[in-house]
């Protein structure tokens, strides 16, 4: 019980967080996961699970509250699903770690691009129908190689090029659910047959159940929060947290933490 109520606790905060500004949710819940001694492999396919129930409910508050641009999401969502896959079946010989350095450049440099367009407070303008297939398929692939990406890569090219941010995140939000199916289908099967054959899902039922919960409870604020946070605070708010997710992955590649 007092692993449930952590969990839940953690799931929660980092569904607020990721329903709201469109990413993190993978990074919070797999770096405490991490803390507790549960091994990566096992970590990574957790909040996979729990993400396949935490995306479908805030993925349902969005649509709810009109945050999606539907135009934009059949693209994005097909292009995930194809990306996700691909991603998913190569894993075995492409090193993560190798795109690492990268996404963490991609990301500071795309913080520092929203918090300037933050500053400048231009209008928001629509993202081109054209690029949100190969975008989704480039946040797919790398959420499934790099064990999360989504969020920091849709998202984020989405609210740096410019685009209204309650959209950016609530049609991001919305294809993420599909998405992360695609993935877990073809992905956590494998990591539950062999990375948890010892210590395996019933070692850490607790914890994914704590998180599931958690993030239920919160995934419904998502759709509200974003529909209500100006859209100049909001552009602030993700600008900050894509840097601090840069920054938390310079340190981690850095071997401080």
């Amino acid at each position: 019980m007092p692993d449930f109520l952590i969990f839940a606790f953690v799931g929660f905060l980092a569904q607020i967080v990721d329903g709201a500004l469109g990413m993190a949710y993978g990074v919070i819940s797999s770096t405490v996961l991490l803390a507790f001694g549960v091994p990566p492999a096992s970590a990574s396919a957790s909040v996979h699970a729990a993400e396949v129930f935490t995306t479908a409910a805030s993925a349902g508050s969005h649509a709810v509250n009109r945050n999606v641009n539907w135009k934009l999401f059949a693209p994005l969502a097909a292009g995930g699903c194809i990306g996700g896959a691909a991603g998913a079946f190569v894993l075995t010989s492409i090193d993560g770690d190798v795109l690492k350095p990268f996404i963490t450049a991609y990301l500071a440099l795309m913080g520092a691009v929203i918090l300037y367009r933050a500053w400048r407070a231009r209008e928001p303008r629509p993202f081109p129908l054209k690029w949100s297939g190969p975008l989704g398929a480039g946040g797919g692939f790398l959420d499934a190689v790099g064990g999360g990406g989504w969020g920091p890569t849709v998202t984020t090219a989405m609210v740096g090029s410019g685009a209204d941010p309650r959209l950016a995140i609530g049609t991001a939000n919305t294809a993420e659910f599909f998405v992360t199916s695609t993935i877990s289908a073809a992905f956590l099967a494998a990591l539950l047959s062999g990375h948890w054959e010892e210590g395996g899902l019933t070692t850490h039922a607790a914890s994914v159940a704590g998180l599931i919960v958690g993030g239920l409870l919160a995934a419904p604020l998502a759709g509200v929060v974003v529909r209500r946070v100006p859209v100049r605070a909001l552009t602030y708010a993700v600008g900050v947290i894509v840097l601090l997710l840069a920054g938390y992955q310079t340190v981690r590649q850095l071997g401080w933490v």
